[in-house]
Protein backbone atom coordinates (compact mmCIF):
# COMPACT_ATOMS: atom_id res chain seq x y z
CA UNK A 1 0.00 0.00 0.00
CA UNK A 2 1.39 3.26 -0.78
CA UNK A 3 -0.19 7.09 0.03
CA UNK A 4 -1.61 8.62 -2.69
CA UNK A 5 -2.46 11.80 -1.32
CA UNK A 6 -2.69 12.97 2.75
CA UNK A 7 -3.65 16.60 4.26
CA UNK A 8 -0.79 16.98 6.35
CA UNK A 9 2.15 19.43 5.18
CA UNK A 10 4.08 18.76 7.76
CA UNK A 11 6.34 15.84 6.29
CA UNK A 12 9.91 15.05 6.91
CA UNK A 13 11.36 11.74 5.15
CA UNK A 14 14.17 10.52 6.91
CA UNK A 15 15.63 6.97 8.25
CA UNK A 16 15.14 5.37 11.24
CA UNK A 17 18.26 5.62 13.37
CA UNK A 18 17.13 4.19 16.95
CA UNK A 19 13.96 2.58 18.33
CA UNK A 20 13.44 1.83 21.89
CA UNK A 21 10.96 -1.28 22.04
CA UNK A 22 8.11 -0.94 25.01
CA UNK A 23 5.61 -2.83 25.95
CA UNK A 24 3.00 -0.88 24.67
CA UNK A 25 4.77 2.00 23.22
CA UNK A 26 7.67 2.69 21.50
CA UNK A 27 9.99 5.58 20.48
CA UNK A 28 11.71 5.95 16.98
CA UNK A 29 14.17 8.28 16.22
CA UNK A 30 14.40 9.40 12.54
CA UNK A 31 16.73 11.79 10.99
CA UNK A 32 15.83 13.94 8.69
CA UNK A 33 17.90 16.45 6.77
CA UNK A 34 16.77 18.77 9.18
CA UNK A 35 17.56 17.00 12.72
CA UNK A 36 16.23 13.99 14.48
CA UNK A 37 12.36 13.73 14.79
CA UNK A 38 11.26 11.21 17.74
CA UNK A 39 8.09 9.90 17.06
CA UNK A 40 6.16 7.69 20.12
CA UNK A 41 3.76 4.68 18.30
CA UNK A 42 2.33 1.78 19.28
CA UNK A 43 4.57 -1.48 19.93
CA UNK A 44 1.79 -2.92 17.60
CA UNK A 45 1.87 -0.25 15.09
CA UNK A 46 5.32 -1.14 15.28
CA UNK A 47 5.03 -4.20 14.63
CA UNK A 48 2.94 -4.35 11.66
CA UNK A 49 4.78 -1.42 9.77
CA UNK A 50 8.12 -3.63 10.00
CA UNK A 51 10.17 -0.51 11.02
CA UNK A 52 13.35 -1.11 12.18
CA UNK A 53 16.53 0.45 12.28
CA UNK A 54 17.42 1.78 8.81
CA UNK A 55 13.77 1.86 7.77
CA UNK A 56 12.92 4.35 4.93
CA UNK A 57 10.10 6.34 6.57
CA UNK A 58 8.20 9.54 6.17
CA UNK A 59 7.57 11.34 9.40
CA UNK A 60 4.30 13.54 9.51
CA UNK A 61 3.17 15.80 11.70
CA UNK A 62 -0.75 17.34 11.53
CA UNK A 63 -1.35 19.88 14.15
CA UNK A 64 -3.67 22.72 15.65
CA UNK A 65 -1.11 24.45 17.26
CA UNK A 66 2.56 25.20 16.29
CA UNK A 67 4.42 27.06 18.51
CA UNK A 68 7.37 29.37 17.19
CA UNK A 69 10.09 30.77 19.44
CA UNK A 70 12.28 33.42 18.32
CA UNK A 71 16.59 32.78 18.34
CA UNK A 72 19.07 35.41 19.37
Amino acid sequence: MSIVAINARNQFKGIIKHIIDGPVVSEVEVETPGGIVTSVITTSSLKQLDLHVGSEVLAVVKSTEVALAKLL
